[in-house]
């Protein structure tokens, strides 16, 4: 037995999330049950904002999609928050230091099924960026992890050169609709040339989307600059006012 083994057995892996060992076969820092435990995003969902439609209400514009601007073609997002042990996972990646757990993350992200257009058009994946003296704090970008391992699955390259973050932001857990959007107003710049991104249609890479602000803020950045569609994808997704999921 190697040496490596033998330290297998007496000090198995600890899942990030439950902190149980993992099975002998589990290569993932996040075990098989937590996994099983995370909730998926409810279906039906509506097909350009992917956000989950009530079936038991008559069938209505979808009010998530009013949040998008007209050149944001689609969004996805994997698993439904808070519940399950989805929620945990973001957190062991973004406040726990567990780097690795993006990749496991990002091929459930990979498995969500945009429209045509979207899959056949996308020329490169945009992270949202992080602040310098958050990127300082945490050590590396969580979005940027995510979007290393779904340019890896889906062949694309990914673009950190093309927006930056201006100024740092509070944390939009806590503050409303309204609050959400005047807290990212004017919070990013573009860094490329106009002409550079002239009629491309781009993939905007965060971790979870509450209300869109950030993302949308982004968005209208890199439209400004002369992309010509914008397309989201998150790994979780926060029920809006009034949902039931």
């Amino acid at each position: 037995m190697s040496r490596w083994s033998l330290l297998d057995l007496l000090l198995p892996a600890a899942c990030a999330v439950c902190k149980r060992a993992r099975a002998g076969h589990e290569v993932d820092l996040v075990c098989g049950a937590c996994w099983l435990r995370a909730t998926e995003l409810p279906r039906p969902r509506c097909d350009r904002c992917g956000h989950p439609v009530d079936v038991r209400r008559p069938p209505t514009r979808c009010a998530w999609c009013t949040l998008l601007p007209p050149y944001v073609r689609a969004v996805r997002s994997a698993f439904g928050l808070p519940g399950g042990t989805a929620e945990s996972i973001v957190y062991a990646l973004k406040y726990d230091g567990w780097s690795a757990v993006a990749a496991p993350m990002a091929r459930r992200m990979a498995a969500l099924r945009f429209p045509p257009d979207v899959e056949r058009e996308r020329a490169a994946l945009v992270p949202v960026p992080l602040s310098s003296a958050r990127l300082r704090e945490r050590g590396y970008n969580q979005s940027e992890k995510l979007a290393d391992g779904l340019g890896r699955l889906w062949n694309l390259p990914v673009r950190t050169d093309l927006i930056a973050r201006e100024r740092a932001t509070k944390t939009q857990t806590r503050l409303t609709p309204g609050e959400r959007q005047r807290n990212v107003a004017n919070a990013f710049r573009s860094l490329a040339d106009r002409g550079s991104l002239r009629g491309l249609h781009l993939v905007l890479v965060d971790d979870v989307v509450t209300t869109a602000a950030t993302l949308n803020a982004c968005a209208a950045t890199l439209h400004d600059g002369g992309v010509r569609i914008v397309s989201y994808v998150t790994f979780g997704r926060a029920p809006a006012i009034g949902d039931r999921w």
